[in-house]
């Protein structure tokens, strides 16, 4: 006996969607199982019969079209549209036993050409034989160069082809990592903006905007001051494009004067979640800044990451870096102007990425950056405002830069920008003796200035000791230090950081996607735990969080502590591998 399923399209969920483009797919012919009965302009009317391939109780249908799909008419289970690609028919009320023949007849409409069923799986097992082409495993685009003690210019290849996992939105046709699509198209939909795009935060699927901001900032200034490096490595063009993918966001989402979203998706939310970004169904609310709620520190950390950008991009990109540069000025004044913790305004940052360090160091940050970009001396005479305004009491000490504390980029900046303001020197020099001989570091010599991520704190530190080395501070001392600490990183005690790189690299990162299957293969929640062997996609190039401070390291997909990896994490790190690059 056949099981009928029949019913209506009772949800439209068009959050995450995906699209499933040749570029990372070969759609094959069409599905064997589906049988086209009638068809009239956009529409036809179909058939899906297939043996179940294993006992079964419910019954949940995917089927996957070459082409988009508007909507799904099936009568008797539910239909949800996942995206324009992708549809899941369910009825739980079924039951039965392997070889049983499924048929679930439906109409699909369809805006244009006709799409067909090319792929389908029966409660999570693909069932259509050469239907889809699964994306054979990503191989790393990024060619050894023979560089010693390490490859530094390879590394920086990888290192900046790990955005390319992170991003949100529409993705290119030169994307390179495959296993990706497009993804959270809707958001902000909920506000009536566009707001696709940027990058996802770590290994979560969270827009947020102060660390995406500073990552860019980051990468910004290593290509603008570790250029011949860049350059070296063949990475110039994959560098600019990494900061414009964010950078093209926050024009998105600087949505009118003095109003700036700052973060899209809910932390809760998305972090009850594990699956991929192109399958994301939950609400993803968009968050803003405005002159009734502000929050200085996201307004100027983005200024400084746009006025660095018009730097990376005046000569390829005139027109593009004049833009940034004057949303850049506008959000800067914001910032000072309407001052306030932007946790305050956007509550849900608060237990992910507050700023304890305050809004100064980002005002003198952004002030420092736009004369910079500018060569307008008032902004010389607001940066020793702002660093005068910061708070000197003993809890307040310098111990680290990172996405919350742009102290000691700030210090390291203005002894070339403001040379004869000589406290930016003493705040730098006295960071860096700090470091040297009061910090703690592991017993084979990594800086430990934090239980969390401490590979990108010392990588953070190694990026400001090579960019002042150049600068001809202490050289030798400190491209010695900074060198020291990256390859740590890279395999000095024996293993490597780096997921993809050198000797026992990371197999197990906390990132939701990578430890997906190609698609259609399932991916859901309690996946990460019930996963024993490697992630199925190679994160080339991410940096982990490092290990415990007596330099033990397990590679555990759950430790989010230890294993993560996250869009601030590689920032300087690629920097500090450019500078490396250059004195080799």
């Amino acid at each position: 006996p056949a099981a009928a399923m029949t019913g209506v399209l009772t949800k439209s969920l068009l959050l995450g969607v995906v699209t499933l483009a040749l570029l990372h797919t070969g759609w094959a012919e069409r599905c064997e199982f589906v049988e086209i009965t009638d068809e009239w302009t956009y529409n036809y009317a179909a058939t899906f019969s297939a043996p179940a391939p294993a006992d079964f109780s419910g019954l949940v249908v995917d089927l996957y079209f070459n082409r988009p799909v508007d909507s799904i008419d099936f009568y008797q289970g539910t239909a949800e549209k996942v995206d324009d690609h992708h549809f899941i028919l369910r009825d739980d009320s079924l039951s039965g036993t392997a070889g049983l023949i499924v048929e679930c007849k439906f109409q699909a409409h369809f805006p244009e050409a006709q799409a067909v069923v090319t792929a389908a799986t029966i409660n999570g097992v693909p069932i259509c034989e050469g239907g889809w082409t699964t994306v054979p495993p990503l191989q790393d685009p990024c060619d050894p160069t023979g560089m010693k003690p390490y490859d530094y210019a390879q590394v920086l290849c990888m290192g900046i082809l790990f955005y390319e996992a992170e991003r949100s939105g529409h993705l290119p046709a030169d994307q390179r990592i495959t296993w990706r699509y497009d993804s959270a198209l809707d958001d902000g939909s909920d506000v009536g903006h566009d707001l696709t795009g940027g990058y996802y935060d770590a290994g979560d699927h969270v827009k947020f905007g102060f660390p995406m901001a500073y990552s860019a900032s980051l990468i910004g200034w290593g290509l603008i001051d570790f250029a011949d490096g860049y350059e070296a490595a063949g990475q110039v063009e994959y560098g600019r494009a990494a900061v414009k993918w964010a950078t093209d966001y926050f024009l998105k989402a600087y949505t009118a004067h003095w109003e700036f979203y700052g973060q899209v998706g809910r932390g809760d939310l998305d972090h009850s979640y594990w699956g991929r970004p192109e399958n994301m169904t939950m609400e993803r609310p968009s968050m803003k800044i405005d002159e009734a709620a502000p929050g200085s520190e996201l307004a100027g950390e983005t200024a400084a990451a746009l006025a660095i950008a018009s730097i990376v991009f005046k000569e390829a990109d005139p027109a593009y870096s004049s833009k940034i540069l004057g949303v850049a000025s506008e959000l800067y004044e914001f910032a000072d102007a309407k001052r306030q913790n932007y946790h305050i305004s956007i509550p849900d940052a608060a237990a992910y990425y507050q700023s304890f360090s305050g809004y100064y160091d980002e005002l003198l940050w952004a002030a420092l950056w736009l004369y910079r970009a500018t060569d307008d001396a008032t902004y010389l005479d607001r940066a020793r405002g702002h660093y005068a305004e910061i708070p000197t009491s003993p809890n307040n000490r310098l111990v680290q830069f990172s996405w919350d504390d742009k102290r000691a980029g700030a210090f390291s900046l203005g002894t070339l920008l403001d040379p004869e303001f000589t406290e930016y020197a003493t705040g730098i020099q006295g960071f860096f003796d700090w470091v040297k001989h009061e910090a703690p570091y592991t017993p084979a010599g990594l800086v430990y200035l934090d239980t969390w991520g401490p590979n990108r704190h010392a990588a953070n530190v190694a990026f400001l000791m090579f960019w002042n080395a150049k600068q001809g501070l202490d050289v030798e001392e400190n491209r010695s230090w900074g060198q020291g600490q990256i390859n740590y990183i890279l395999g000095d005690t024996g293993r490597s950081f780096v997921v993809g790189y050198g000797v026992n690299p990371p197999k197990r990162p906390h990132h939701r996607s990578s430890s997906c299957p190609s698609m259609p293969g399932s991916c859901h929640d309690g996946w990460a735990e019930k996963q024993e062997g490697p992630n199925p996609q190679t994160l080339y190039g991410a940096l982990v969080g490092g290990p415990s401070e007596d330099d033990t390291y397990t590679d555990d997909r759950i430790d989010y502590i230890h294993n993560e990896v996250a869009c601030d994490y590689n920032a300087a790190f690629v920097g500090a591998l450019a500078a490396l690059v250059e004195i080799n």
